[in-house]
């Protein structure tokens, strides 16, 4: 399915606030994929807005040297998970205006927001392990895109490439667990290879 043919999908819900996941492991193609869906909806006349999870994650401090296991930290404490769930995505169901925290990396700090939202269109959230358990629920339909581990290690940069470790070590175990637990590519709406 071509993102054409998803905006078919979203025609049939233009009634209503229709919300999209674009949910996908790291380096799998989810903000290509979000930027030629974006075309579509201008092209269509599609009101939409488009939220990027990592936009929304938390300081270094809460994510890093923790005492807990590196892909712990990254599948658990990268997000507050919780937080997002009451203050983003039930709110996302019916609010026009959302305030949210968005990370800014340069100075490892977070600073709310106030994000208006169409009453009528799609919200598109792009990002890593949507489909855990405590978010899953809050979309209408979800894409998941797959893509082998050893293309996606090659979309890295060679600097990037060199800290094996951590790869092995938070990425992928973390991966791994959400693939094993949440089974995202079998609740998906649509698999795309």
């Amino acid at each position: 399915m071509s993102t054409s043919e998803l905006i078919n999908v979203m025609k049939k819900h233009k009634e209503n606030r229709f919300i999209l996941g674009i949910d996908g492991l790291s380096r799998s193609g989810k903000t290509t994929f979000v930027t030629n869906l974006k075309e579509n909806m201008k092209q269509e006349s599609i009101p939409f807005h488009i939220f990027h999870i990592d936009d929304h994650i938390v300081e270094r401090n809460k994510r890093y040297d923790t005492g807990y296991e590196e892909w712990y930290e990254y599948y658990y404490l990268q997000w507050d998970i919780e937080w997002l769930r009451q203050k983003f995505f039930q709110k996302l169901q019916n609010e026009t205006k959302l305030k949210l925290p968005f990370y800014n990396h340069e100075t490892d700090s977070c600073e709310m927001k106030k994000v208006q939202i169409p009453i009528v269109g799609v919200i598109v959230i792009e990002g890593v392990f949507l489909q855990r358990k405590e978010w899953r629920d809050f979309f209408h339909y979800m894409v998941y895109l797959d893509c082998p581990r050893e293309t996606r290690f090659l979309r890295e940069s060679p600097e990037t490439q060199k800290n094996l470790l951590k790869f092995e070590n938070r990425y992928w175990k973390a991966e791994d667990y959400y693939l094993e637990s949440e089974t995202p590519e079998k609740r998906a709406n649509l698999l795309i290879q």
